[in-house]
């Protein structure tokens, strides 16, 4: 008997978030959709990314108990997974398919004995968190985001190697769940982000009884007697009885034997052009696959990009939006567009930077909690990037989202009206700031209202 043949208009190869949003977009248009999956429906950002480390940071900040907080993340996955389900894409007509995926020729592909001969294929395989390169570390039982949320004993000394954001956002977590917990990273702790801001964080978590040690590299890991130590360059010995990893991933491409389509890649992830498409035309690669920021609203972003691509021949192009990300530790860190320092360099003395502090802002008086400001990097009245440090700041950078998307001048926000009293009240006095200098520092406007009064 032969094997069974798909000749669909998409196939696509991962049930994450990009693959997903591809998947429901493309079948509520009418198109034959495909979708394959060799692990969990949801990918990692339902099963081990966004929603558990979100929902333990939430238990942490409750003060529930630590069988409790892990109950809270399986409650948390099993209401969001519906969604993400094979039913429900079943229900939009998505034919499923659970099993590894591979090519076996430039148009097509294979899952165990079932043939795929798509129009277009999307590869949205995700990644995996990657082990840095330190002696011992192979033999030394440790956790990853992958295996973090499982369920297992408190540790009453985990330490965290890395110090990006998945490394200060689950030292928060595990702190306040009773942990002690020390983060060891080799350079800067939140080194893409701003040195201010990340400061302001790092210096809380410092408070809260975390332990951070910067520019510490780590010569070897062993395995003791209680559990696990990490040797650094200095000879000194840290150890604990849990040890998490969270010092970069990889994108997973192992499986589907890309060579025999013709798609070049390399240690990022698949090589593709600012449409998204591969060495393959026909091949679309999206989200971590692609090489890019590694996050789940970029992946979700890069699907409604190959959905007008592959199903409407529309050009589009990832290089002219502004990316935003956030570290939800307390308090939250956001940033869109440029940094700081990165704003100097591209910029230079075109480059204006205004900071407004949450001390002046009357909501956070209030609550009695004013730690942090707002950065705003401007070139000729438009927004080039803004940093956030400060309560909510996750939420406080979408209407920056907007105004750089939206190519909007800082008129558009001093125009606004905000709600008082509002944290956001902070964005209209940061573009109002900007004015500052040229409404009150001129000459010019105070003769034109002393000509204006003398007017009838």
């Amino acid at each position: 008997m032969s094997a069974a043949v798909l000749t669909p208009d998409l196939c696509i190869v991962g049930a994450g978030s990009g693959g997903l949003s591809v998947a429901a977009g493309a079948a509520q248009l009418g198109a034959s959709v495909v979708l394959v999956e060799g692990g969990e429906m949801g990918g990692d950002c339902l099963n081990f990314g966004c929603v558990p480390s979100k929902a333990l940071l939430s238990a942490g900040a409750r003060g529930l108990a630590w069988e409790a907080a892990l109950a809270h993340v399986r409650e948390a996955i099993a209401a969001i997974a519906p969604h993400d389900s094979q039913a429900r894409f079943e229900g939009l007509g998505v034919t499923v398919l659970r099993g590894w995926a591979r090519f076996t020729g430039p148009r097509e592909l294979a899952v165990g004995e079932t043939r795929i001969r798509p129009r277009r294929v999307v590869i949205a395989t995700g990644s995996s968190p990657a082990a840095p390169p330190v002696p011992g570390l192979e033999t030394v039982p440790h956790l990853t985001n992958e295996t973090l949320f499982e369920p297992r004993p408190r540790p009453d000394r985990l330490l965290i190697l890395g110090g990006g954001p998945i490394g200060i956002e689950m030292a928060l977590a595990h702190r306040r769940l009773g942990c002690a917990v020390t983060v060891i990273e080799a350079g800067r702790a939140l080194g893409r982000d701003d040195p201010e801001a990340a400061a302001v964080v790092l210096e809380a978590l410092r408070a809260e009884g975390v332990e951070i040690r910067e520019r510490t590299s780590v010569a070897r890991a062993e395995t003791t007697a209680t559990g696990v130590a990490l040797i650094d360059d200095t000879g000194a010995r840290h150890e604990g009885d849990a040890l998490l990893v969270a010092a970069g991933r990889k994108p997973n491409l192992d499986r589907l034997d890309l060579p025999a389509a013709g798609i070049e890649a390399g240690p990022a992830g698949v090589t593709v052009d600012r449409g998204l498409r591969s060495s393959n035309a026909r091949v679309y690669a999206i989200g971590d696959a692609a090489g890019g920021p590694q996050f789940t609203h970029v992946a979700g972003w890069h699907g409604g990009l190959v959905v007008r691509s592959a199903l409407f021949r529309l050009p589009v192009r990832t290089d002219r939006s502004p990316i935003p990300r956030v570290t939800y530790a307390n308090p939250e860190l956001a940033q869109v567009g440029l940094t700081e320092a990165e704003a100097r360099e591209a910029h230079g003395d075109r480059l204006e930077v205004i900071r407004e502090a949450f001390t002046g802002n009357d909501r956070a008086v209030t609550e009695g909690e004013t730690a942090g400001f707002l950065k705003l990097m401007a070139v000729k009245g438009r927004p080039v990037g803004v940093t956030i440090v400060g309560r909510g700041a996750g939420d406080l950078i979408l209407p920056w989202v907007l105004a750089m998307s939206a190519g909007l001048k800082l008129t558009a926000l001093t125009g606004m009206i905000a709600p008082y009293p509002t944290r956001g009240e902070i964005s209209k006095r940061a573009a109002g700031s900007y004015f500052t200098p040229r409404l009150f520092g001129s000459p010019w406007p105070k003769r034109v209202v002393r000509l204006l009064s003398k007017l009838p």
